[in-house]
């Protein structure tokens, strides 16, 4: 049986402005109606699999849930890093929870957040390096370059693959310039680091204690004082501080010397940027690929996308272009500078922009909101709660709500009484009541909230009760 571990963390940058700090291109459906975690869950699933280890951030704890549920998976162990410290400790924490039960309990490590077309190959894939992994091997899968890749990393194998068994790895390849990429896809021995990784538990721990010492104790410490919340597993903050902000590669994978490599052939993307996103949506005979809600005409080599129902983009005689319009921040950038999103982010933070990490759908444990107008001492939302899902009993010091179901029912909560509400009815809460809203149905309910008072933000709020245990 192979235990799945899924990493679901990172920044989202270069996929900007569609992905961001607080909600990752893992959680989008960027290409099709599945996110790409889902896609990846899916991937890592059925007969010879286990529920998967997830590792993940708590700000998306619940996203995690919530997305694996709704296709029908059951989400395992999820364990919570108190801060983002790269792969090399996340993989440790998942190996030890793992050992716990069954030390040599296999183990597939793979991102949340890439594009694997052919599942079926894939795990045609895996069961190629089970072998190997079961005899003592880290096994890491090399993906078959379709051209010369200057973003990705490499791997140069002992030889030439002649079929699709493991090869031994003779070196890890850092990211190339142009030219050596070419030379690189013509000699046949380099394939791309896909950051797949097929081991025992027991094998990725005892590389650990063998090439980084000094990450086996603040890590072991963060996971033996880690504690269930709703769920899932908090490693320990403070222990976890401690440990090396460091990639599994740099950390363990180049020092090792019982690596193999298993080819993999069948179609791979990290979607490291937006070019990727073009190459994989399929872009017609003009090279032009468009989302819903975008049109081009008399377009080459040119990416539109709209991300929202109510915004049309329309482009015009554009060649090598990408174009990504949200509610909130549009893109326009040259294909071949689609590298460089990751500065309009930095730009965009160097100015205080909420745009730059701050995603327009604000996604809670009970659902999401989103502001539609924001003025000098109101602001208007739409909120949705999922069925049977409930916000926590609180108050503000500093303003007063008025509510407005548009779908479904809401129970409300206004001091001592309790009341259902229906669409096209409305309720006030006076500033400083203390409140609660529940959806009692079975079908999401929507509601637009007014706010009006001195100060808007977030942090004005005082939890009382709250079934999802946050602060």
């Amino acid at each position: 049986m192979i235990t799945p571990v899924l990493l679901c963390g990172g920044s989202g940058t270069r996929l900007w402005p569609l992905s961001r700090k607080s909600y990752p291109k893992q959680f989008a459906a960027l290409l099709g109606d599945e996110t790409l975690f889902q896609a990846s869950a899916k991937r890592l699933a059925g007969e010879g699999y286990a529920d998967p280890v997830v590792v993940t951030a708590s700000d998306f704890r619940f996203i995690v849930t919530e997305q694996l549920l709704t296709v029908d998976m059951d989400p395992g162990a999820i364990l919570i890093e108190p801060e983002g410290r790269n792969t090399a400790p996340a993989i440790l924490a998942a190996a030890l929870h793992i050992s716990s039960s069954d030390p040599e309990g296999l183990m597939l490590v793979a991102p949340s957040d890439h594009v694997v077309p052919d599942d079926a190959a894939f795990r045609e894939a895996v069961a190629r390096g089970i072998p190997a992994a079961q005899s003592g091997q880290l096994v890491t899968f090399g993906i078959q370059p379709t051209h010369a890749e200057t973003g990705y990393g490499y791997l140069e194998l002992s030889k030439a693959p002649d079929s699709d068994a493991p090869v031994a790895l003779k070196s890890f390849v850092e990211k190339p310039d142009a030219k050596t990429a070419v030379k690189m896809l013509k000699d046949g021995k380099h394939l791309w680091n896909g950051g797949i990784f097929l081991f025992r538990a027991c094998d990725i721990i005892d590389a650990f204690k063998s090439h980084a010492p000094a990450l086996l104790a603040p890590v072991q410490a963060a996971y033996k004082a880690a504690k269930s919340d709703l769920g899932f597993l908090r490693l320990d903050p403070e222990n976890w501080a401690q440990a090396e902000d460091i990639s599994i590669d740099y950390a363990v994978m180049e020092r090792a010397d019982n690596l193999s490599v298993v080819p993999f052939k069948a179609g791979w993307s990290d979607l490291g940027g937006w070019d990727a996103v073009w190459r994989e949506t399929g872009p017609d005979s003009d090279g032009v690929a468009t989302s819903d809600h975008a049109t081009a005409i008399d377009c080459q080599n040119t990416l539109l996308r709209s991300e929202s129902d109510g915004l049309e983009v329309v482009g015009i005689g554009l060649d090598n272009v990408i174009a990504v319009a949200m509610p909130d921040a549009v893109l326009i950038a040259d294909k071949s500078r689609a590298q460089d999103v990751k500065k309009a982010v930095a730009a965009l933070k160097a100015k205080s922009a909420l745009q730059a990490e701050s995603f327009p759908k604000d996604h809670r444990p009970w659902g999401w909101f989103e502001s539609l107008v924001v003025g000098n001492r109101f602001q208007v939302k739409r909120i949705l709660v999922h069925p049977g899902a409930a916000l926590s009993l609180q108050s503000h010091h500093h303003r007063s709500e008025h509510w407005i179901v548009v779908e479904g029912t809401a129970e409300v909560t206004i001091n001592e009484e309790v009341k259902l509400v229906s669409e096209n009815q409305s309720v006030y809460i006076p500033l400083g009541a203390t409140h609660r809203m529940v959806n009692p149905g079975k079908v999401p309910m929507v509601l637009i909230e007014v706010q009006t008072g001195s100060y808007l933000g977030e942090d004005d709020i005082i939890r009382y009760e709250d079934v999802y245990a946050r602060d």
